[in-house]
């Protein structure tokens, strides 16, 4: 796995063996950061579920001003950290060793990345509606396309899906009131 684009591009990233975590692909992470380009320049990034930090990686390379890493298993916590220090990323993030929904609420961010297991669809729920009380400027989950996600969650609507084989990217933003209403 590599570093798509930015200060870091081509960089090489250690993963974990095996399928413990499921990395987002480097086709997937181009398509979503295309998309983020205009937003991301001096953004705090949540990385959820974060395995390899990939993504969160991605966004720092493209001019995040901060990443924050939400990861349990403590394997892949080793191997964000390396990653972080071999790219001297370490003093622009925070890898936060906890369950994902635990740090979601406690690091206030514009853009948050969520990536749960695809079988575990309370996750994606809870975690969808503990942002959706307190919605950042923008919460993208990585999905399969057998799991569809509702169209709101608390505050969050859907705004976008985007498609690519059997991966989905769900972006959702802050419901608007309108105050002529």
């Amino acid at each position: 796995m590599r570093v798509i684009g930015g200060e870091f591009r081509s960089r090489l990233l250690k993963t974990l063996p095996g399928l413990a975590t499921r990395p987002t692909t480097d086709r997937l992470r181009e398509t979503l950061f295309n998309v983020l380009a205009p937003r991301i320049e001096g953004a705090v990034f949540v990385d959820a579920y974060a395995g390899s930090g990939a993504v969160g990686i991605e966004a720092l390379s493209r001019g995040a001003a901060r990443a924050v890493f939400l990861e349990k298993d403590r394997a892949a916590v080793r191997i964000i950290a390396e990653n972080l220090k071999s790219l001297g990323l370490r003093s622009r993030s925070e890898l936060v060793s906890a369950p994902s929904l635990s740090g979601l609420g406690k690091y206030p961010a514009d853009i948050v990345f969520l990536d749960p297991p695809y079988d575990d669809a309370d996750e994606y729920k809870a975690a969808l509606q503990l942002l959706g009380d307190a919605p950042p400027s923008l919460a993208i989950a990585q999905h399969d396309r057998h799991h569809p996600l509702d169209a709101e969650y608390g505050q969050l609507r859907r705004t976008r899906v985007l498609k690519q084989g059997d991966n989905l990217l769900s972006f959702f933003a802050p419901v608007r009131i309108d105050a002529d209403n």
